[in-house]
């Protein structure tokens, strides 16, 4: 995973262990819980409002979080009952909880449009088999029959328990700016893209705290990917435009409360190092595609680390992602031949201005969520 180094403050020498919250801004309470992979835990937050709690992210799905949550439910909520559980985006380390928590506290969904539906095409997709639409994307972007087995072993891993409540039939949608009030305190509907459809970031200007999901994190860079399910999708355009969007509306003094790593100060610095990154990671690849390449031949190129499974799968979305928006630049052109996209740089004179080892380094492995 990918650091990027930046002048941030981190205003916490401690994190709350699992089952435990630690106040960050009056009302607002950082905990975290387990994650089974290298990035071995996510931050979930609550909001103290005037008569009950609200929850933001819940946690991945199974016992081990579940008897986390009803640890805090015991002692960390001074009898309030939880009213409402908001989602910031679709993923299973922020929705798996979603089912059980607002069955418990009879507590309404709050999520975005886009994030909502897509989170249960997701849980639909886990227990079907593959398709042929599938299995074109991974052979036409160079992968092999043995990938595709491996992809089904992994997606029955994900697949959700019959003991897992799915996520609800109704929810209350939330919009790009749009404001909801817990206790004293507004809170803008703040609405990126790219990681994902519509994704959800809180943010108070009273108290200068934004709740910001994978949108901003401050070590790791989300994974931005083309996938099977829109394989002509444009992610990567619409996060560096929301990266813009985050930069135009928020001052640098807001302390940023990520779902992975810790709490920081430097919100302006660490968008433009997202930027930055994404655009030296494009030029990479141009300048990689003087000669027509394959994608999955351009991993190399992005990432130090030979890539398997999970990896290859993120990996490669992200490549094609970044190849995509090069050509919506009309940077890259892409040809099919032999029913795989060979992709070349369109400038001529690229080959003359290219200088191979100015670029970042190559990240160690895609981010998995």
């Amino acid at each position: 995973m990918r650091v990027i180094h930046e002048t941030l403050q981190y205003p916490f020498s401690t994190s709350p262990e699992f089952g435990t919250t630690m106040e960050v801004a009056p009302g607002v309470y950082w905990l975290r819980m387990p994650l089974p992979m290298s990035l071995n835990h996510i931050n979930l937050y609550l909001i103290e409002g005037n008569k009950g709690w609200t929850i933001v992210d819940t946690g991945i799905r199974g016992d081990e979080t579940r008897d986390h949550w009803h640890t805090i439910f015991e002692n960390c909520l001074g009898g309030k009952p939880v009213n409402q559980v908001i989602c910031t985006h679709m993923h299973p380390d922020h929705t798996g909880q979603a089912g059980f928590l607002t069955d418990l506290w009879h507590a309404p969904l709050l999520m975005s449009y886009g994030e909502y539906y897509q989170t249960r095409v997701m849980n639909s997709m886990m227990r079907d088999g593959g398709h042929w639409q599938t299995s074109e994307y991974f052979q036409r972007n160079g992968l092999t029959e043995d990938f595709l087995t491996q992809m089904a072993e992994m997606r029955s891993n994900f697949t959700p328990e019959p003991e897992d409540l799915p996520i609800p039939n109704a929810y209350i949608r939330l919009s790009d700016g749009e404001h909801i009030m817990i206790g004293d305190n507004s809170w803008d509907i703040l609405v990126g893209s790219g990681h994902s459809p519509e994704h959800v970031c809180l943010y108070c200007k009273e108290l200068k705290v934004i709740i910001s999901g994978d949108q901003i994190l401050p070590v790791i860079t989300s994974n931005v990917s083309v996938s099977p399910t829109e394989p002509f999708g444009n992610p990567m355009t619409s996060w560096l435009e929301s990266h813009e969007k985050f930069k135009r509306l928020l001052p640098d003094e807001v302390l940023v409360l990520p779902a992975h790593n810790e709490p920081f100060y430097g919100v302006q610095a660490r968008l433009q190092g997202l930027i930055d990154h994404h655009e030296d990671r494009m030029l990479i690849l141009e300048e990689s595609c003087v000669q027509p390449q394959i994608a999955v031949g351009l991993l190399p190129h992005l990432f130090k680390r030979k890539l398997e499974g999970a990896s290859m799968f993120m990996g490669l979305g992200e490549c094609i992602a970044h190849l995509h928006c090069l050509m919506t630049r009309k940077r890259i052109e892409r040809t099919l031949k032999d029913n795989v996209y060979y992709y070349r740089s369109i400038d001529p004179n690229l080959s003359e201005r290219a200088t191979p080892g100015r670029h970042e380094e190559p990240d160690d492995e895609p981010m998995l969520i």
